[in-house]
């Protein structure tokens, strides 16, 4: 191969070896053996793999619908598979969080975060968000597709933006590699992109739900920017627990958007 050509495609094949990275670290999903990862600067792709994880779950959710399973069981069983295929990983940075913030002395939170016990606080946090999801997707009658899948890409995008806009908190641990491989502004500009993407297809596909797909657009991307303001407040900056915290925070606040967004617009 020419070194012109090795010039061209070196990029891509970066690209793809962080997508393997990327659907490694964010989900539990194998690559197979020939496709070899790269962790260096996977925060980036973090919206697209939300974006295919999204598609999937609207996949199921068709499937169970064709087989005649009711909206709530099979809004339970999405909300399942969807904790699943990320091994919890948000959901424990979301619980482990919340254990934090129920101390009242500011010092400790990170420590209390760190412990690998679930306290009552996180476990609360693990129901409510479980439950508040199930509850608004089975609320989705209207644009369940496009919801799930702007839940999810939009949560991953809050989670870029925290990363590249607040300091790290601590010195070592699971979301302390990304920020310095994180190149900005695209880095950043991937999640709008992916969000635009998505809502252009929504439209495209069901064009009497333009207005709930823009609505549900614009409100996952001011509602992921707010979760992660939120927790950078309460706490001076972010930890690969709040990482988490704000992709799942913001999953719930998107399908809760877009359910009641769905009624007004009815």
């Amino acid at each position: 191969m020419s070194p012109r050509w090795i010039e061209v495609l070196a990029p891509l094949a970066r690209w793809w070896a962080q997508l393997g990275g990327a659907l490694l670290f964010y989900t539990i999903l194998p690559l197979p053996r020939w496709w070899v990862p790269q962790f260096e600067g996977i925060a980036a792709l973090a919206p697209w793999v939300g974006l295919g994880l999204g598609l999937g779950l609207s996949s199921v959710d068709w499937t169970l619908e064709t087989l005649g399973l009711t909206t709530l069981f099979r809004s339970a069983l999405v909300v399942g598979l969807w904790l699943w295929l990320t091994g919890g990983l948000h959901l424990d940075g979301a619980m482990d969080t919340a254990d934090g913030l129920a101390v009242q002395d500011p010092d400790r939170r990170l420590a209390v975060m760190a412990d690998s016990h679930s306290g009552a606080f996180g476990v609360m946090v693990a129901i409510a968000i479980l439950g508040l999801k199930t509850l608004a997707l089975a609320e989705l009658a209207l644009g369940r597709p496009g919801s799930l899948v702007l839940a999810a890409l939009g949560g991953r995008w809050g989670q870029v933006v925290a990363i590249a806009r607040y300091p790290y908190l601590k010195a070592t641990g699971k979301g302390a590699f990304h920020k310095p491989h994180l190149r900005l502004p695209w880095g950043v500009l991937e999640g709008v992109l992916a969000s635009g993407l998505a809502v252009m297809t929504w439209i495209w596909i069901w064009p009497n739900q333009r207005f709930l797909a823009l609505g549900t657009g614009a409100g996952a991307l001011v509602l992921a920017l707010l979760v992660g303001a939120w927790f950078q407040r309460r706490l001076g900056g972010h930890t690969g627990d709040t990482y988490g915290a704000t992709v799942e925070w913001t999953e719930v606040l998107v399908l809760c958007w877009a359910a009641m967004l769905a009624h007004w617009l009815r």
